[in-house]
């Protein structure tokens, strides 16, 4: 106990000593073909993600749609596995490796701010690694997979205003040189994807033109309430697994923040890929 306590007290020591206050990020995942397909464009993003985003973070903190459970619960472990959650892809796709260090100090630290603020029970995994909602998009941004990552589950029986205040909890890790990464998609009905090269349908193109909207203009009390305030909440995000992710990255930032999308692109007709950064006004 005693050394954990140490470790913690060193960990925050190290973090906070003349770092600058890092941006919040939430990246469209999409699909998962994204690891070996060359011709979806935010392949080509991800890929120069160090030349846009040149501060090297201390540690990565990921919401992945791909992770749902009753309750918050972060993974600690020291190494993180590769987990291939996905079906019927080609088998390249899953001789892919990206196992990247665990960051247990992080995930303590995660979990000491959100019961601080209100979360009464997050729970620790100590055997999960990363899934592809976290791999696929960081095996582009920091290939040699030499940064910590840690990874923080969403409660999809929760709502978009619940999410944006796990975020707010997580706030002070800004200042401690972590990069908080919301991942999922844009929209996301796979129900109605389409082959790639395929028109974007209406319903798809003005729930995206909504949320860019709202989240330039700093209406993050409309995208909380996404599902009754934005055209076609529903049909792009039938499940919101996907859209919470975003919740999260926007309320760590703060109320005042100033968004910026960062990438645009559609593919499968009704796939956004759209990502946004969120910088803290000071």
């Amino acid at each position: 106990m005693r050394l954990l306590h140490s470790l913690n007290q060193k960990y925050r020591c190290f973090s906070i000593c003349k770092r600058g206050l890092m941006d919040t990020v939430y990246i469209s995942h999409g699909s998962p073909m994204m690891a070996i397909d060359e011709s979806i464009p935010a392949r080509k993003f991800l890929k120069t993600w160090q030349q846009i985003f040149k501060e090297r973070p201390k540690a990565i903190l990921v919401i992945s749609g791909h992770w749902d459970t009753k309750e918050p619960t972060v993974n600690v472990v020291n190494r993180n596995d590769t987990i291939y959650d996905f079906y019927g892809f080609p088998k390249s796709m899953y001789k892919l490796k990206y196992t990247p260090p665990g960051a247990p100090l992080l995930a303590k630290r995660v979990k000491e701010l959100l019961m601080a603020n209100g979360f009464k029970r997050v729970h620790e995994d100590k055997t999960r690694g990363v899934d592809h909602g976290t791999w696929v998009p960081l095996m582009f941004m920091y290939p040699e997979a030499d940064i910590p990552v840690c990874q923080l589950s969403v409660q999809t029986d929760r709502d978009g205003t619940y999410h944006y205040n796990l975020g707010k909890a997580l706030a002070p890790l800004r200042e401690e040189g972590i990069l908080i990464m919301g991942s999922g998609a844009t929209t996301h009905n796979l129900g109605t994807m389409q082959p790639s090269g395929s028109p974007v349908p209406s319903w798809a193109l003005q729930f995206d033109t909504w949320l860019k909207n709202a989240l330039l203009e700093g209406r993050y009390e409309d995208v909380n309430h996404y599902d009754s305030r934005a055209p076609y909440g529903k049909m792009a995000h039938p499940w919101p697994d996907h859209f919470y992710p975003l919740h999260v990255a926007m309320g760590a930032a703060g109320e005042n923040a100033k968004a910026k999308l960062v990438h645009h692109s559609w593919d499968n007709g009704t796939l956004s890929y759209a990502s946004y950064q969120f910088t803290a006004r000071k």
